[in-house]
C-alpha cells in the first residue's frame, strides 16, 4: 500500500521504481536515488504519480513559481538565509528533488521546495522537482504546509498566518491562537508583532528567520513609537537607493551583521525622538544616587534624594544663613 500520510516526512513519498514503500525510511531511500517516479497518497486521498523533471538552471525563472498560498515569504530567501543548503547545492548539486505540480499554461507550481529553488537560481544549478497533474487546491495547501515543517518558519511568516486565523474567525483571540497553534501565548505575541512590522524594516536584515521574539519586540516598539510621518521618513531611509542596510554594513558573520543592523536602526529612529533641553544636558552627578544638579544662565537646581528630617532642616538652615 502507499504510504500513509502520516507516515510523510516533509519531501519523503511512496514509491519507486515501480515499488511500493511501506514506511518512511524506503520512502526516503528512493527520494535520496532520484527515482524516476514515486507515488503518493496526499492528505489520505487517491494515489498520485509524481514523475521527475530536471530544469535547467536558466529556465527556472520562467518555467517555475511557487505557490501563492506558501507561508514562506519569499523575498525572505537571501544568500544568508539559505546558508544552510547553499554550500552543499554548490558542490554537489540538488541532493532532494522538490514537488509540485503542473499548471494549464505549462508552467510547474512548486508546493514543496521554494528554498531549493531559489538556492538553485542563486547558485546557476539545474532544479530537480517531482511534478503531477491534476492536483487539487486542498492537495497543494497540504503538501505546502508539511514541507514548512521542515524548517522552521520565521516569527514573521508564523504571525501572518496567525493573522489569518483570527481574520477568519477560526479563533478568538490570543489565548486561543496558544492553544490552536499549539505554542506559547508569548510567542504568539511576539509573532502578531512581527507579522505588523512593515517588509522594508524585516527586510533591512540579511536573514529574518534569524530574528527572535527580544529583537521583533524592540523593532516593534521602536517603529511604532513614531507618529505616521516619522514611520514614513524612516522607511525612507533605510530603503535609500533600494539597497538593504545590511548590505551596507561592513562586518562578517550573521549574527555581528544582525546585530548591527540592529544597531543602525536605533540610532536613524531616535535622530526623530526631540531632543534633550539645554538644561538636561548641563545635568551634573554630585553625589551618585543622591544628589544632582542643572545649572541654567543665573539658576541652579538642585536634587537630593535619601534624605534624613535631620539632614534637610541642616541644609536650608545653611542656605538660609548663605544667602540672607
Amino acid at each position: 500500500m502507499a504510504i500513509k500520510t502520516q507516515d510523510l516526512n516533509a519531501r519523503l513519498f511512496g514509491k519507486a521504481d515501480k515499488r511500493r514503500a511501506s514506511n518512511a525510511q524506503e520512502a526516503q531511500q528512493a527520494v535520496k536515488e532520484k527515482a524516476s517516479v514515486i507515488e503518493l497518497s496526499v492528505a489520505g486521498e487517491e494515489t498520485v504519480a509524481f514523475e521527475l523533471v530536471k530544469i535547467a538552471a536558466d529556465d527556472i525563472k520562467d518555467k517555475t513559481l511557487v505557490f501563492s498560498e506558501n507561508a514562506r515569504e519569499q523575498a525572505f530567501l537571501t544568500e544568508h538565509a539559505l546558508s544552510d543548503i547553499l554550500s552543499t547545492l554548490r558542490d554537489r548539486g540538488q541532493q532532494y528533488p522538490a514537488v509540485g505540480r503542473l499548471l494549464e499554461n505549462g508552467q510547474i507550481e512548486v508546493l514543496d521546495g521554494s528554498r531549493r529553488r531559489m538556492a538553485c537560481l542563486l547558485a546557476h544549478q539545474d532544479f530537480l522537482i517531482y511534478v503531477a497533474n491534476n492536483i487539487q487546491s486542498t492537495q497543494a495547501k497540504f503538501l505546502s504546509d508539511v514541507a514548512n515543517a521542515h524548517k522552521p518558519l520565521s516569527l514573521f511568516e508564523r504571525g501572518k498566518e496567525m493573522q489569518n486565523l483570527l481574520v477568519a474567525g477560526k479563533v478568538a483571540d490570543q489565548k486561543e491562537l496558544a492553544s490552536y497553534c499549539q505554542c506559547s501565548e508569548a510567542l504568539v505575541s511576539g509573532a502578531l508583532k512581527a507579522a505588523a512590522l512593515p517588509m522594508p524594516l524585516l527586510m533591512a536584515y540579511p536573514s529574518v528567520s534569524e530574528l527572535g521574539r527580544p529583537t521583533i519586540v524592540k523593532l516593534h516598539r521602536l517603529f511604532f513609537g513614531l507618529d505616521k510621518a516619522q514611520q514614513e521618513e524612516f522607511i525612507k531611509r533605510i530603503s535609500f537607493d533600494n539597497t538593504p542596510l545590511w548590505q551596507q554594513i561592513e562586518v562578517q558573520g550573521l549574527a555581528r551583521i544582525t546585530r548591527e543592523v540592529t544597531i543602525q536602526l536605533e540610532v536613524i529612529a531616535a535622530s526623530f525622538l526631540p531632543k534633550p533641553s539645554e538644561s538636561e544636558t548641563k545635568r551634573q552627578e554630585l553625589v551618585k544616587g543622591h544628589a544632582s544638579v542643572v545649572r541654567d544662565t543665573d539658576r541652579m537646581q538642585i536634587k537630593l534624594n535619601a534624605l534624613s528630617d535631620k539632614q534637610m532642616d541642616h541644609i536650608l538652615d545653611y542656605l538660609k544663613e548663605y544667602l540672607s
